[in-house]
């Protein structure tokens, strides 16, 4: 696994909104990109709130995509980092750096205090 997905990558996929990002994301080899378990709790709690992506939708994507769980080593990671609003971009950024990852995001601004975090967007051509 290379790269983790942001929730808002994810949204993007299952709106079929960034063609970018879709090509990027089906070109992928396989167990190449996966998704944090924070990242699939935020999506879970937006379907709680009935926002898309639905339950049955985000449950399907979960059989496709592995999703990681939020270790110990991320919680380490997590330790370390600067406090800022967004405890889930937070959470998520140790995880991807506990995984010396590279995270997939269209908010590059929101990780941009992050040193040493790998960032890239493929929302763009």
């Amino acid at each position: 696994m290379r790269y983790l997905l942001d929730t808002d990558s994810c949204i993007y996929l299952f709106a079929d909104s960034h063609p970018h990002l879709s090509r990027r994301v089906t070109e992928a080899r396989t167990g190449e990109i996966a998704v944090s378990s924070v990242t699939f709790a935020e999506l879970a709690m937006g379907s709680a709130q009935r926002k898309p992506p639905s339950r049955e939708l985000l449950s399907g994507f979960a059989d496709e995509v592995p999703i990681l769980a939020f270790d110990k080593a991320a919680a380490w990671a997590y330790a370390t980092l600067p406090f800022r609003r967004g405890r889930f971009d937070r959470l998520l950024a140790a995880h991807v750096l506990s995984l010396d990852a590279t995270l997939i995001t269209n908010n590059e601004r929101d990780f941009a205090d992050l040193p040493g975090l790998k960032v890239e967007n493929w929302t763009l051509p």
